[in-house]
């Protein structure tokens, strides 16, 4: 990042009267929170079975112990603190500048930080229920429970997470595409664009300032007017509000 790179994207940060930010795994790796499909990612680690299977619906039902004994290993990083990206989008939001954030993730560390409008594609770690009477459940109780998580009722506790064969659930999905369409700044931020039906999103967007923050290249680098790719919480953690 350049002194010129952040000059622009300060003053379109400061022109700006809608900005939504689209996040994904990146903007919460400063914070610990290993990403899926870095070099050191979740993906690539050893296991008999692959992540993307564990983590899957059809896993979940057939070898739902096996499922959370990874789920608490590997999702869970109650420990985490929200970093520099998270306090700026933070801020903006307060200031007025921006609108949303849209996030894959699903740690939570966006409303640690202080935002109110989050709009959870993927679901959350700290909301969970009984899939038999619908009882909620914090976090807490899913990483302090052993084996299988159950309800008073019986029934199995499911984290609110959407499992690979899920759908994203509609609601947010409406929210999303319609704070996206309302946009006259899109900052996309620590994600490769590769996850659908996620990346789709890009297509509502018919604002001014298309503005991309990744340590990788992503295939909307071709249509973006600002691509810095370098550590996203250190490149917002530099913006004036």
């Amino acid at each position: 990042m350049n002194t010129e790179q952040l000059e622009k994207l300060q003053n379109i940060i400061k022109g700006a009267k809608k900005a939504v930010f689209f996040g994904g795994a990146g903007v919460s790796t400063e914070s610990g929170i290993p990403d899926f499909r870095s070099v050191d990612g979740l993906y690539h680690l050893k296991y008999d079975v692959p992540p993307e299977q564990i983590l899957s619906h059809s896993y979940f039902l057939k070898h739902t112990e096996k499922f959370f004994g990874f789920y608490r290993d590997k999702m869970l990083y109650l420990s985490a603190e929200p970093n520099q990206a998270h306090m700026k989008l933070a801020e903006l939001e307060k200031k007025g500048i921006l609108s949303a954030v849209v996030t894959q993730n699903i740690d939570g560390l966006h409303q640690l930080a202080g935002s109110r409008k989050v709009y959870e594609l993927h679901g959350s770690v700290h909301r969970n229920y009984c899939m038999r009477c619908g009882k909620a459940f914090n976090v807490k109780f899913i990483a302090e429970s052993e084996k299988i998580p159950h309800c008073e009722c019986g029934g199995i506790v499911k984290p609110d997470v959407v499992l690979y064969e899920e759908s994203l659930p509609d609601k947010t999905v409406e929210q999303t595409v319609r704070a996206i369409a309302e946009a006259d700044v899109l900052i996309i931020g620590g994600t490769s664009l590769n996850v659908y039906p996620a990346a789709g999103f890009l297509r509502y967007f018919n604002g001014k300032h298309l503005i991309i923050l990744n340590r990788d290249a992503t295939p909307a680098d071709n249509i973006a007017e600002l691509c810095i790719r370098d550590n996203i919480a250190e490149v917002l953690g530099k913006i004036e509000s």
